[in-house]
C-alpha cells in the first residue's frame, strides 16, 4: 500500500466510498463524478502506478478487471445495450490517479471519438 495514494485508502477502507464488489484482487467503487448513468472504477488491491507499469506477469489482474466488469455490467443492467471500458494512462492520456484503475461506463450511447 501507498499511503499517499488515493485509492490505496480507499481499498484500506481508511477514506469511504459505495463498494460494488470486492475480491481478492479488485475493489469496484461508484464514482463520485460520474460521467455517465452507471460509471464504476475498478481499483486493483495492488498498487500499480499506472497501465504503462504493466508487464506479463499482470496479466492474470488485467483478465480479472475485465471479467469483473463485464459481470458488473450485467448485475447495472447495461450489458446489453454495451458499455465502455476505460484506462488512462500518464499524463496526457488523462490519468489523474496515479493506480491503475478501469472505468465501466454505460447507461447512454458512447459518442466516438472519446475526449
Amino acid at each position: 500500500m501507498n499511503t499517499e495514494c488515493l485509492f490505496c485508502r480507499i481499498v484500506a477502507g481508511e477514506i469511504p466510498a459505495t463498494r460494488v464488489h470486492e475480491d481478492e484482487l479488485i475493489v469496484a467503487i461508484r464514482d463520485i463524478h460520474p460521467a455517465a448513468p452507471v460509471h464504476l472504477l475498478l481499483v486493483p488491491r495492488e498498487h500499480i502506478e499506472s497501465a504503462l507499469d504493466l508487464t506479463d506477469l499482470d496479466a492474470r489482474l488485467v483478465g480479472r478487471l475485465v471479467a469483473v466488469a463485464a459481470n458488473l455490467a450485467r448485475s447495472a443492467g447495461i450489458a446489453d445495450g454495451g458499455y465502455r471500458l476505460v484506462v488512462n494512462a500518464g499524463v496526457d492520456g488523462g490519468q489523474t490517479v496515479n493506480h491503475l484503475h478501469l472505468h465501466l461506463l454505460g447507461g447512454r450511447a458512447m459518442q466516438w471519438p472519446p475526449g
